[in-house]
C-alpha cells in the first residue's frame, strides 16, 4: 500500500493532468458542468456494478473514473474563479467536523442511531427547512424511497419493530387485492406504489439494501435466461417456439448453476 507522502504524490499527478488536459486536448477542452452531468452518472453506475460483483481490481478502476471527474469538476470551478480542489476538500472537512460533535466537540452518543438522529438535527440547524431536502429529486423511485424513509427515521419518525412495519406490508397487499378486483387503473397504481413503499421499509428493518437486493435478482435473472437461450440453441430450439413447460427444463437447469 502507499504511504501518506505517495498517496498525496499521485494526487498532485492528476491535477497535473487534469491541468494539461484541459490545456491541450481539444475533448477535454470543451466539457462543461452539463456535459459532464450523464457521464458522471454513467460512471458511478458502473462503480456501483463493480462493488454488486465484488471485483476489487475494478472497483479500484471505476474509483479512478469517478474521481477525474471530481477533479474535472474543480477545475471548471477554478476556471471560473469560483472554487478549486481545494476549497471543495476544505468545505467537506468543514462539514464532517460539525456534522460528527461526538468526536471533534463534547456530545455523546450510544450507537449509530443517535449518530444519525444527531446528523439530521445538525442539518436543520444549518437552514435546511425540511429533512427531506437533501433527497434528490432525479435519484431512481426505489433508492429515492429509501432515502426518505431513511432520513425521516433519523429525527425519530418511524416503526418501533419490524413485526409492525411487516404487518403494515401485508395490508397494504391486501388494499391492493381489493383495488385490483375493483378500482380503476390510477387507485391500483396508487396501491401499487404503497406496496412497494412498505417493502423498502420493511427492508431497511431487516438490514437489507433493497437496491442492492434486487440488482442482485435482476442479475441472476439474466444468467439464467441467457443460460436457457444457450441451452435452446444448442439443440437447434427457438425459445419462440417452444411451451413453457419445454423451457422450465431449461430453466430449472439454470438454477441449480444460478442460485
Amino acid at each position: 500500500m502507499n504511504s501518506r507522502k505517495q498517496q498525496l504524490k499521485a494526487f498532485n499527478r492528476l491535477l497535473d493532468i487534469m491541468d494539461n488536459l484541459r490545456e491541450k486536448c481539444p475533448w477535454d477542452k470543451k466539457q462543461t458542468f452539463e456535459s459532464l452531468r450523464h457521464l458522471t452518472i454513467e460512471e458511478t453506475y458502473e462503480l456501483t456494478d463493480a462493488i454488486l460483483e465484488n471485483d476489487l481490481n475494478e472497483i479500484k478502476n471505476e474509483l479512478g473514473d469517478v474521481l477525474l471527474h471530481l477533479v474535472f469538476y474543480a477545475k471548471i470551478g477554478s476556471e471560473k474563479k469560483s472554487f478549486d480542489i481545494g476549497d471543495v476538500a476544505n468545505a467537506i472537512s468543514e462539514k464532517l467536523i460539525s456534522r460528527h460533535p461526538h468526536i471533534y466537540g463534547d456530545v455523546t452518543v450510544k450507537n449509530e442511531n443517535e449518530v444519525k438522529k444527531n446528523w439530521e438535527k445538525l442539518k436543520l440547524k444549518e437552514g435546511k427547512n425540511s429533512v427531506l431536502e437533501g433527497v434528490p429529486k432525479s435519484l431512481p423511485a426505489l433508492i429515492k424511497a429509501n432515502r426518505i424513509q431513511d432520513k425521516v427515521s433519523g429525527v425519530g419518525f418511524d416503526w418501533e419493530e419490524p413485526n409492525q412495519v411487516w404487518e403494515k406490508v401485508q395490508e397494504e397487499l391486501s388494499e391492493l387485492n381489493e383495488e385490483i378486483k375493483k378500482g380503476t387503473k390510477d387507485t391500483i397504481e396508487s396501491e401499487f406504489g404503497d406496496v412497494l413503499f412498505s417493502m423498502i421499509n420493511y427492508a431497511r428493518f431487516i438490514n437489507v439494501n433493497p437496491e442492492n437486493a434486487l440488482e442482485k435478482t435482476n442479475k441472476k435473472f439474466i444468467n439464467r435466461f441467457q443460460f436457457l437461450e444457450k441451452a435452446a440453441k444448442k439443440e437447434g430450439k427457438e425459445l419462440a417456439e417452444m411451451t413453457l413447460s419445454e423451457m422450465d427444463v431449461y430453466w430449472e437447469q439454470s438454477k441449480k448453476i444460478y442460485k
